[in-house]
């Protein structure tokens, strides 16, 4: 069974602590961290046609690549939030409150 988020957000700031990176993990750091991984993860895709990206996890190679960087993205992601006490799934209901007030699906009838 997957960990829930906040037992593995607990798990990253164990693991920082025991290294000793708290320091070094600022808001700064962090978010520039994210913005690298992010990046990591965009090259994957940088040069395939939009059937290739769409088939990427059918080869195990590509696939475990993708699996890595995803998992780069969420860690430093879960670390910036916990620096910064921002409640990810709380940050983006509100987000998908807002965007489904701001873009309302065509035919939907506005209250």
């Amino acid at each position: 069974m997957t960990e829930d988020l906040e037992a593995l957000r607990r798990r990253l700031a164990d693991f920082a602590a025991a290294r000793r990176w708290q320091p070094y993990h600022t808001p700064k750091n962090l978010a520039a961290a994210l913005s690298v991984e992010a990046s990591e993860l965009l090259e994957i895709f940088q040069w395939l046609t939009p059937e290739e990206s769409a088939r990427v996890m059918s080869d195990p190679d590509a696939a475990h690549r993708v699996e890595d960087e995803v998992a780069d993205v969420l860690a430093y992601l879960l670390q910036f939030c916990e620096v910064l006490g921002v409640d990810p799934l709380a940050a983006l209901s509100a987000k998908i409150d807002r965007n489904e007030r701001r873009f309302p699906a065509p035919g939907a009838e506005e209250a």
